[in-house]
Parts: structure tokens; C-alpha cells; sequence
């Protein structure tokens, strides 16, 4: 059965809201809103047009809510990056300032405090992106290749096999896993993120090994291995919030 994508415009508190409603065969109806300002409701086609309509008037006040600060949250988002000296990086929750100089070849070293990059032609802004993305991939490799390698031990007594990683640019994820397949995904924009929180998004993707599904079962293991790992999550949460 196909979906069937319609705009629909209501108004609520007298502001007017518009969404985007997909019809698909789901069981309720689903709210949406995205940090782009889109909201967006998924409903099944036998549900009439007016009562979604309702449904989101009656949400109304939430969504105002939701969009009002993420159009605060987009005045502090980081503008896109010039790699001239003095941007900040962060990397594991620390910001690390640019300093940019010009020599006979390309390198890029870090002392954690300061990133230095020496380009051959310190204008050339593609350069400098090139070298400065190829470093921060090493990070994520690095970093997040220790931590799962510090934490796969706890999983191996289970019969666990120790998985490939794999990192990828992601919007709406930190991780995924493929337990069949033996392979964890990272979101590289989780090198941004204090070492705590890459270490929850690592065990989670771990338990699914155990519990492929994120049952009570599945919450209960990883409470289990990490007593903490809600207040994690709030602290990656607010990191999120000015990465997109």
C-alpha cells in the first residue's frame, strides 16, 4: 500500500499551524516536529482528514511550543565553517581552537587544546576542509574504536562477537545495529559529545545484540550494565540541540 502525502493548514490560540500529513496503513496517529520548523503527522487513510485536523489543534499548544524554541535554539546554531584560525572544534565535549598557518606540505596535529593545520595554501578553504574532516574522521575511529573496545568484554560472555564499527554522517540517529550482520554504526557527530555519552550510545547499540528491540527487557539489561545511562542521554539530548 502506497502513502499519500498531503499540506494541511489549521490554526490554533489564532496561529496557524501547517503540517504535512502521510496516510499509511500505521495504527495511531503520529506527531512529528522537526527542528527545520516542519511538523509532521502520519495517520491511516481510514482516519478523517477534519479529525486529524483536530488532533493537531488539540497538540497546538505543544507545537507552538516546540517551534518557538527551536527558531531560539537556530540563533546559536554554529555557522558553517570558514577553517580560518580561531574556530572551535569540539571533540569530546572540549572545544579546541583552529590555528591555521601556511608550509611546504599538508598536516594537521592536535595538543588538545589547539588544533594546528598546515596547509600548503593556507586560502584554500576546500583544502583546509578536506585535511581538517580527514583528522576528524581518525578521531571518530579512534575514540570510538577504544570505547567499544573497552566495553565489547562485557557482551563477549554472552557469545557476543566482536562487532565491526562503522561511521557515517546521520540526522536523526546516534547508532544502529545490525546483530545479524555483526555490525555497529556510529554517527560521527558523536565525536562532539562528552566521552559519557558516546560510551551510552555504544552500550545501547551493544544490548541490541542481546535484545534486538527496545522492550522492557532490552531497558532493563542496559540499566543493568549502566546505572546511569538516562542522565546520559540527557546530557547527548542537550548536546543535539545546536547540531542541527
Amino acid at each position: 500500500m502506497t502513502s499519500i502525502s498531503i499540506l494541511r493548514k489549521v490554526v490554533s490560540d489564532g496561529k496557524e499551524i501547517i503540517y504535512h500529513l502521510e496516510q499509511k496503513p500505521v495504527k495511531n496517529l503520529n506527531l512529528r516536529i522537526r527542528k527545520d520548523g516542519s511538523v509532521y503527522v502520519s495517520a491511516n487513510d481510514d482516519v478523517p482528514v477534519g479529525k486529524v485536523d483536530e488532533f493537531v489543534v488539540s497538540k497546538g499548544a505543544y507545537i507552538l511550543s516546540a517551534l518557538q524554541r527551536f527558531q531560539e535554539l537556530s540563533r546559536y546554531r554554529p555557522q558553517p565553517k570558514q577553517y580560518t584560525s580561531g574556530e572551535t572544534f569540539c571533540i569530546l565535549g572540549r572545544g579546541l581552537r583552529l590555528k591555521v598557518f601556511e608550509g611546504s606540505k599538508d598536516a594537521i596535529h592536535s595538543d588538545g587544546v589547539y588544533i594546528f593545520l598546515q596547509a600548503k595554501d593556507s586560502t584554500d578553504a576546500k583544502r583546509k576542509e578536506r585535511i581538517v574532516t580527514r583528522f576528524l574522521d581518525q578521531q571518530c575511529k579512534d575514540q570510538f574504536g577504544e570505547i567499544m573496545a573497552e566495553i565489547y568484554p562485557l557482551f563477549q560472555k554472552y557469545g557476543v562477537v566482536q562487532p565491526t564499527l562503522r561511521i557515517r554522517d546521520m540526522d536523526t540517529r546516534w547508532g544502529s545495529c545490525l546483530s545479524k550482520k555483526g555490525i555497529i554504526t556510529l554517527n560521527k557527530r558523536l565525536l562532539e559529545a562528552p566521552r559519557s555519552c558516546i560510551e551510552y550510545v555504544v552500550m545501547h547499540e551493544f544490548c541490541h545484540f542481546i535484545h534486538p528491540n527496545h522492550s522492557k527487557q532490552f531497558y532493563g539489561f542496559l540499566a543493568m550494565l549502566m546505572p546511569d545511562w538516562k542522565e546520559r542521554k540527557v546530557a547527548l539530548d542537550k548536546c543535539a540541540e545546536f547540531w542541527l
